[in-house]
């Protein structure tokens, strides 16, 4: 990692290296999603057909591309029962996290006989993508189905790419039927994006796509916004770690290494405004890669994208903090919950020693798709806001209207607009 002290043009060049790591940055893959894109709205079926035997190596046709109840109890009872438990533990926190996050409909009557309101409808079918392949990642599952379950969705399919042999690896499987998808296809990639969206003889149209998935995916979901709505296009992963002198440094070191390991492009940041915390954390961290599985990876991380930054004092560090707008943010201060009233921009913040960014990825119920490359700054997690629309109310009387149709005749033929003001105008001729 490299340490440098924080100063107005260090924190430019850090800003200016972690936006090139944005989907949106990766052009030259543009054209060939949008190839795969076209096709499968085009020959639809027949295209995502094609595309899981080039990129999968499995043949998939409409008679085995929807996983059956019989390859669900498959997977049930290959899987782990005690690693089945912990998942069970996973779901109801996050499930009770985001049944706090309901909205009602809101109606407000006033006495002249208007009431203005807001409706609350769940989507009607949301598409969930699920990483497949090498990457098995069931608290993803978990965390894209159960907002739109929470949320009411009425009908909620997810895509996942099959192995060679045409199956899904059991604890995706299973992280699914526990969540409650109602259909699982057997698709992955930017064709999967496209049949969610445009909808195929086998794969119903989706409102909605949300969920994870390397380049090809991200800008497929970018291809088709505005076709069908989605969660955001997703950059690598990043951590932020705001300590003091009062931090643990194996504790930060150990937690920034748990986001670089994700892949080559992955961001590790440390801000301190100790000297000699960011020394020791240094020192962890060359500890830490002697033996770490994905030291390989996470090695080529730091050394791209890994930074420790000593900062003057704290108002400069939160200041750099707000600037990054990192997906994850650990608070480790002596007072890690006054810090956290000046901070304004981060996906996830977690306050304190013993608030490790894994627990936010498994455990702890809010959820973990969170906004990257500084998206923090006006995006929010991924909740149950995602699955609902809301649907403005208005009735007003008779007696309402006249107390202020004179009003609104003025406004619109302020802009020339005749037929609006003769729309109220013939109520009371």
């Amino acid at each position: 990692m490299k340490t440098v002290n924080l100063d107005k043009e260090s924190k430019k060049d850090l800003l200016e290296k972690l936006l090139k790591r944005s989907p949106s940055s990766y052009g030259d893959f543009e054209e060939k999603v949008g190839k795969i894109v076209n096709d499968v709205r085009n020959r639809r079926d027949e295209a995502i057909f094609d595309y899981t035997r080039q990129f999968d190596g499995a043949d998939i046709s409409k008679d085995n591309i929807l996983v059956t109840e019989e390859e669900i109890k498959e997977a049930y009872d290959k899987i782990d029962k005690e690693l089945l438990e912990v998942m069970r533990k996973a779901l109801k926190n996050i499930r009770e996290f985001h049944e706090k996050q309901r909205m009602n409909s809101w109606f407000d009557a006033k006495g002249d006989g208007s009431i203005l309101g807001q409706k609350i409808t769940p989507l009607g079918r949301v598409g969930v993508y699920v990483p497949g392949g090498k990457a098995v990642y069931p608290s993803s599952v978990l965390m894209n189905i159960l907002p739109a379950k929470v949320a009411g969705v009425e009908e909620i399919i997810m895509t996942t790419p099959p192995g060679k042999d045409g199956k899904i690896c059991e604890t995706t499987l299973v992280a699914a039927k526990e969540a409650g998808a109602d259909k699982i296809f057997k698709v992955g990639g930017a064709q999967a994006v496209a049949a969610m969206a445009f909808g195929t003889e086998s794969i119903p149209k989706t409102d909605k796509i949300v969920g994870p998935g390397n380049i090809y995916v991200a800008l497929a979901k970018k291809a088709v916004y505005g076709h069908v709505s989605i969660d955001s296009i997703a950059g690598p992963s990043e951590i932020l770690v705001l300590a003091d002198e009062t931090a643990n440094p194996r504790f930060v070191a150990a937690d920034l290494l748990s986001q670089a390991e994700h892949d080559e492009m992955a961001s590790a940041i440390l801000i301190t405004t100790s000297k000699k915390i960011a020394d020791e954390v240094s020192r962890e961290i060359d500890g830490f890669l002697k033996v770490l599985s994905r030291k390989d990876i996470i090695s080529k991380s730091l050394d791209n994208y890994g930074y420790i930054l000593i900062a003057d004092n704290m108002d400069d560090a939160i200041d750099a903090v707000n600037e990054i707008a990192s997906e994850h943010l650990e608070i480790v201060t002596k007072d890690p919950w006054l810090t956290m009233t000046k901070v304004k921009n981060a996906g996830a913040m977690f306050l304190g020693t013993y608030s490790s960014e894994p627990l936010g990825d498994y455990f702890a119920g809010p959820n973990h798709v969170l906004p990257t490359n500084g998206t923090a700054k006006f995006f929010s997690p991924l909740s149950v806001d995602d699955f609902i629309k809301k649907s403005s109310v208005i009735s007003y009387s008779e007696e309402a209207l006249r107390k202020v149709h004179k009003d609104i005749i003025k406004f619109a033929q302020s802009e020339q607009l005749t037929a609006h003001a003769n729309s109220i105008q013939v109520r009371f001729e």
